[in-house]
């Protein structure tokens, strides 16, 4: 049966209405993400130094240089250990605090605000607090070890190579814990609590009835957590740009930050550009894999 006529015009009409409240999103939205997308492509294709008007294509040699660059394969390295161990170290500590602010009878909204504080400190401002809580003459760390008459384990945390990562890393997880926390307080609040008074009544003691309920039914809650900090890890700058500027020598550069200082250190931009790249599907890559598996792990669950 044909429509009619006027509901043909009533419903043209709302379709005219429908792209007019879409337009502005949609122009907006081409012009910051389309827009920049495709002419990255491009500009990962030439060896512009993003000053110049001069824009040279030289296909793919950009990507060769990154296959063969051991400065890249050190910073994909670093980028890499940093992502797995502070997936593992926020998650851990992340999960912690939340059991714990779940359980605590006293203080708990205290509890959940100097937890969460860190996370409304820029990566900037948190870098500068930790490079002078770290700092080799003045810094808190190695005075208190030399009050509690530890000295002979005073170290340089942010200049010694073998303590820079490690350093950058647990400030990460300071500040990051504390978002992650309150996304498994949620979790941890919507289980019902007659399953855990059963179990204790069955005899389970609280590991038992961490590990049989309450880990279980956090498994949706950590898939974000776990995904949502992956992303982060790989995306790491602030705290590397303030604390070692990616040294000492090339030791804590990831690729984020041979980003920055390729493209606008040593003017490169075709080549920093050709990295992002490099690094957007690496992400896309690892986050494709980590919501399969967890969500295929919620199911077994």
């Amino acid at each position: 049966m044909a429509m009619p006529l006027a509901n043909k015009k009533k419903k043209k009409k709302w379709q005219t209405y429908a792209v007019l409240f879409i337009l502005p999103s949609f122009l907006l939205y081409t012009l910051f993400v389309i827009v920049p997308t495709v002419s990255s492509m491009y500009l990962s294709l030439t060896s512009w130094d993003g000053v110049s008007s001069d824009i040279r294509f030289i296909g793919l040699s950009n990507f060769v240089e990154i296959w063969n660059s051991e400065r890249v394969h050190n910073a994909l390295k670093n980028t890499l250990l940093m992502a797995v161990v502070l997936v593992l170290l926020e998650n851990i500590v992340a999960m912690a605090l939340a059991i714990f602010v779940d359980q605590v009878r006293w203080f708990r909204n205290l509890f959940r605000s100097v937890f969460y504080f860190p996370v409304l400190l820029s990566g900037i401002v948190m870098g500068f607090v930790w490079t002078i809580i770290l700092n080799y003459n003045f810094g808190v760390l190695n005075q208190l070890l030399d009050v509690v008459g530890l000295g002979e384990l005073k170290a340089d945390w942010l200049g010694n190579p073998d303590f820079a990562l490690l350093s950058i890393i647990l400030s990460t997880v300071w500040k990051s814990a504390g978002y992650y926390m309150i996304i498994y307080l949620a979790g941890l609040q919507s289980i019902p609590q007659d399953l855990s008074e059963a179990a204790s009544i069955d005899g389970a003691n609280r590991w038992q009835q961490f590990r049989h309920i309450t880990f279980p039914l956090l498994a949706g809650a950590m898939t974000v957590c776990i995904v949502l900090s992956m992303i982060s890890a790989l995306k790491i700058f602030d705290q590397i740009a303030v604390m070692t500027d990616g040294g000492p020598g090339f030791e804590t550069e990831t690729l984020t930050y041979i980003i920055y200082k390729v493209g606008f250190g040593e003017l490169r931009q075709g080549f920093g550009t050709a990295l992002a790249q490099v690094l957007f599907v690496l992400i896309m890559i690892v986050t494709v894999i980590q919501v399969k598996f967890l969500r295929k792990r919620e199911v077994q669950l």
